[in-house]
């Protein structure tokens, strides 16, 4: 028997998530979670996304482990960071409590009891086109 393929938070990235990387057609960069039963491939659009219990949030969270104001993920020319807002539960990278924090492909962002994985393609396609095409 195996169970629902639900990750609590740093037990790892579960296996969707690498399943839904693979299906991506653009390069981006993108915060993985789930969510009432749904899985969510959510881009980072524009220079910060907010995480939060606020509606103005971009990524809520409904949950009283969450701050109104929990969590800020920037992009900026030197890459991604997540930023705690001041949240009463703090956030964590791969289990690492954070003030800030610098995020590689794969890292896990533990906010209250949710995890999202950040997925960085921005590198998708740029291997050479010679190895996708047979020699003949």
């Amino acid at each position: 028997m195996t169970a629902p393929q639900e990750t609590q938070p740093g037990q790892g990235r579960p296996d969707w998530v690498g399943e839904r990387r693979a299906g991506l057609a653009q390069p981006g960069r993108f915060l993985a979670y789930e969510e009432s039963g749904n899985q969510l491939m959510v881009p980072l659009a524009g220079e910060q996304t907010r995480i939060g219990r606020s509606l103005s949030a971009e990524i809520r969270f409904d949950d009283a482990t969450v701050s109104r104001r929990h969590a800020l993920v920037q992009a900026g020319p030197e890459g991604v960071r997540v930023l705690d807002d001041r949240s009463l539960n703090g956030v964590f990278v791969n289990g690492e409590r954070i003030k800030s924090s610098p995020l590689q492909d794969g890292d896990e962002i533990t906010i209250g009891r949710h995890s999202l994985f950040f997925v960085d393609t921005a590198t998708v396609g740029a291997a050479p086109a010679a190895a996708a095409a047979p020699a003949g």
